[in-house]
Order: C-alpha cells, then structure tokens, then sequence
C-alpha cells in the first residue's frame, strides 16, 4: 500500500537547553544522575538560572526521530504542540529546517512552550529536568487524520501518557491509522513512564501496538525482573515485534520465537548520550519502512544512534546515509 510519508510522530515538542555539569553540581541540586524527571515552571526557572552556558537544540524524543528518518532520506511528519512564543518558533523552524513536515498550530496564551534542561557530565551522562508546559494540552483535535492514513507508521512515545488530552490524541492516532491498516509503533520513553503506566502500556503492546522500541531498563520495569534475559522472553511473549537496546551491548530484535543480536556500532567518542535511542528508533524506523530485514534495520538503529552520541545535541549533525552505508560495507 502506497503512503506519502513514512513515519508520522506524535509526541511532546519540547526545545532543549543543554549545559556541560559537574557531579557535585548534580549533588548540591539533588539531583539524581541520569535521571529524568518532571519540574515546575517554578523549578526550570530555579535551575536555568545556575546552570553554566548552554546550548538551545529543539528536542523531544519522537520530534528527534522524525529528525533522523529526514536525515536517512526518510519523509517524515510530526505531530505535537508548542506555544506562540520564542521558544516554540524555534521548535517550528528546527524540525522543518531539518526536513520534518510540521503543521501542529501554536497554542495562545496558557502555558509557555515546553523546555527540557540537560545536565551532561564528563561522562557524557544526561541529567533531564523536563517542563512539559504547552505539550500538555495537545489534544485529539490536534490529530490530523488524511495524514495519519497517509502515514507507513504512526509512531507514539511514552511520554505522552500522563495528562488526558494528550493520551486522547494517542487513542485517536492509534485507531485512525489501524483502521487504514497502518503500523503502529510506540517507544516506551523512561522507566518512570513505564512504572505510572504498566497496565497501560502492557495493553497497548497486547493490543493495537505493532513494534514497540525498549532500552533494558524499560523492559525490566514493564516485566517487574531485575533479569535482562527475562525481560527480553516476556518482551517477545508480549509484543509482536520489540526491540530492547542495550547502549555499549547493542539491541536485541525479537519477533515471537525469532531473535536477532546485534552489536553497537563503533564510536569515536562519548561526549552526550541524550537522543541515543531517539535515534536508535529512527534508524531502525527508516530501515523498517523500506522493507529491509529486521537485523538490517537494527544495524541502521546502532549506527544513527552512535552518530548522535559523539557531538551534544539530541539531532544528527553529519551524513547518517554515509555512515550506514559505511556500516554495511564492513559486513
């Protein structure tokens, strides 16, 4: 069936502010390494001010994704709200800069346009401090349906599952691009996503969801095992297509009792992992819709991925195209 874009992204638009810490800063803050959590307008105003120079990037886990599938030659369309503000014209510009079609009108008034502050240690680790603000009140009306059926996949994140509206606009993307007989694919997020919403995301994945994209974390929290083996076992019990990423391990890609492994591709440097399953998602999501076996589209998913993780900033800056097929002429 033939289909104007690829993938179509509903998720939370969100412009991230990105700054280089210290783990004693992290600890004065108390602020859990490695975490993502949720603040008030309050509290992002609290820490902007303490934290050192940073760098503007628009983000947002599926917006990132729609950025790499553009990168790979994919077509690719977003969905998700920002404000009338400065911040949301540079949400709007970035990701159709980056060749994502953006249509979503700004909301007037209310809350500002949703920012995200990263804390990158020496490690390369990101801290997330995430104020959600006008993403909160994307709503079904803001569902374009012509361009869900258009759509190969209709591609969910997790982070979307906490206010009613915005799981509204999830429900009706799901069962507009089902009953187009479309994909439809989700990415669980963060383990806090999957501990407030397992019974939730547990019916999806049994249910309308086609492929559901895990880090091991994720998958040990949705499966209540501390065992990453276990996971993967229920993980493929449950889904009908999942794949669980491992960072320097690589991903596991299982389709019932089929499984592949496959290594993370090679990287320069660690300098800043947010975005890295982002972007793991697209690669795999532009392999995926062109039809590639599902080993080849995980070796796309590891070498996207290892790009975004060399420079700060969750969006791919160099040929992702070259490197894949730099990737697969190894093999």
């Amino acid at each position: 069936m033939s289909h104007r874009y690829d993938v179509l992204a509903v998720g939370n638009a969100i412009v991230d502010v990105i700054a280089r810490a210290e783990e004693a800063f992290l600890e004065a803050e108390g602020i859990a390494k490695g975490s993502m959590r949720l603040i008030s307008a309050e509290e992002a105003t609290a820490l902007y001010a303490k934290m050192g120079p940073g760098r503007e990037v628009s983000g947002g886990s599926a917006a990132n994704s729609c950025a790499g599938i553009a990168a790979l030659g994919g077509q690719a369309a977003f969905i998700g709200r920002v404000s009338d503000d400065q911040l949301g014209a540079v949400f709007a510009h970035d990701i159709r800069a980056a060749g994502v079609d953006f249509r979503t009108p700004p909301a007037t008034g209310g809350r500002p346009t949703g920012q995200c502050l990263i804390l990158v240690t020496p490690d390369g680790q990101r801290t997330m401090n995430t104020y959600l603000g006008s993403c909160q009140e994307l709503d079904e009306d803001d569902v374009d349906e012509e361009r869900v059926r258009a759509s190969a996949v209709t591609y969910l994140e997790g982070y979307l599952w906490d206010p009613e509206a915005p799981i509204r606009a999830c429900r009706k993307a799901i069962a507009v691009a089902k009953a187009a007989g479309r994909t439809v694919a989700m990415t669980l997020s963060d383990v806090f996503c999957v501990e407030g919403h397992r019974a939730d995301f547990l019916e999806l994945l049994t249910g309308p969801v086609d492929l559901v994209f895990a880090n091991e974390n994720e998958a040990k929290a949705l499966f209540r095992t501390t065992d990453t083996e276990q996971a993967i076992a229920a993980m493929a019990r449950a889904a009908r297509l999942a794949v669980v990423t491992r960072s320097e391990k690589g991903a596991v890609v299982v389709e019932g009792h089929a499984r592949w492994d496959v290594p993370a591709a090679p990287v320069s440097r660690v300098l800043d992992t947010t975005g890295a399953g982002d972007l793991f998602a697209a690669g795999f999501l532009a392999g995926y819709t062109r039809g590639r076996p599902l080993p080849e589209c995980a070796v796309m998913g590891t070498v996207a991925a290892s790009e975004v993780i060399e420079h700060y900033g969750a969006r791919p800056e160099s040929d992702l195209v070259a490197r894949v097929e730099a990737a697969f002429a190894r093999v």
